[in-house]
């Protein structure tokens, strides 16, 4: 069974809702990402994004592009995030994980390849924030054969649309909170609770949401009608802010506490 489908009957039978952190891989340097994977399982997280730097993140907001810059200081690639996400296993990490990708670096892999690289680095799911869905057919071929999850991304519109896009998804629907990119924010969009209602309506699928969230106030709202809470900037800001600690062999530790205490009390 794909590790998203075991975690989320997991949490179906413990009537838990699911913590899912973001990070940009390779922020502030690949080492300590392989260190927050072991934090943020240790604090409780269910199910981690794993953020692929891209030098022109269209969906991303200020922090998690500030965060991609740093990464990218280290040439690193989306097989050296594939390369940590297997590292974490080696070191007893259990978390699924989520590939969050722009759809070029996917192309120039090839995608037969890339979805086998995926299995070989135990990888459950993948996000392509900016891959149409009238223009997924081949991706998500390739993903229900490797029985890797293809996360569709579904924001506020009609309910036809909406329905016509969970109809094909696998593994849980991606609910985006708000209309333009992702970062924090106090408030929401007026009909958010029908757009999330719709969507319920719409699959027998676990339905997460995110792009926004950042507080524990925030959290417990969601887990009222969301299987999933997806944080993201938020968590990325915590880690930027402790990155003088994180960078320093002698007060990593004391960085990795901070965020770990951080994602810890998100769920409350």
């Amino acid at each position: 069974m794909n590790r998203i489908d075991a975690k989320f009957a997991e949490l179906k039978a413990q009537g838990r809702t699911a913590l899912i952190p973001y990070i940009t891989m390779g922020d502030p340097t690949p080492d300590v990402s392989l260190s927050l994977l072991r934090e943020l399982e240790l604090a409780g997280a269910d199910i981690v994004e794993l953020g692929v730097p891209y030098s022109d993140p269209l969906a991303d907001g200020p922090v998690i592009q500030r965060a991609s810059e740093r990464a990218l200081q280290h040439r690193i690639t989306i097989l050296d995030c594939m390369k940590i996400a297997k590292q974490a296993r080696e070191h007893n990490v259990n978390l699924p994980f989520i590939l969050f990708t722009y759809y070029n670096p996917v192309l120039r892999i090839g995608l037969e390849t890339f979805f086998e690289l995926l299995v070989e680095h135990d990888i459950s799911g993948v996000i392509i924030p900016d891959l149409p869905f009238e223009e997924n057919g081949p991706v998500k071929d390739l993903s229900d054969r490797f029985n890797v999850h293809l996360i569709p991304l579904v924001a506020p519109t009609s309910e036809d649309r909406i329905a016509k896009i969970v109809s094909t998804a696998s593994g849980f629907i991606y609910c985006v909170s708000s209309l333009g990119v992702t970062g924090m924010r106090s408030d929401f969009f007026a009909g958010i609770d029908d757009f999330l209602a719709t969507v319920r309506r719409s699959t027998e699928l676990p339905i997460a949401i995110g792009f926004g969230i950042s507080t524990g106030e925030q959290f417990k709202h969601f887990s009222q009608s969301c299987d999933g809470v997806v944080v993201g900037s938020a968590i990325v800001r915590k880690i930027e802010e402790a990155t003088p600690l994180l960078l320093s062999e002698s007060s990593r530790s004391d960085g990795l506490v901070q965020v770990r205490e951080f994602v810890r009390q998100l769920r409350g």
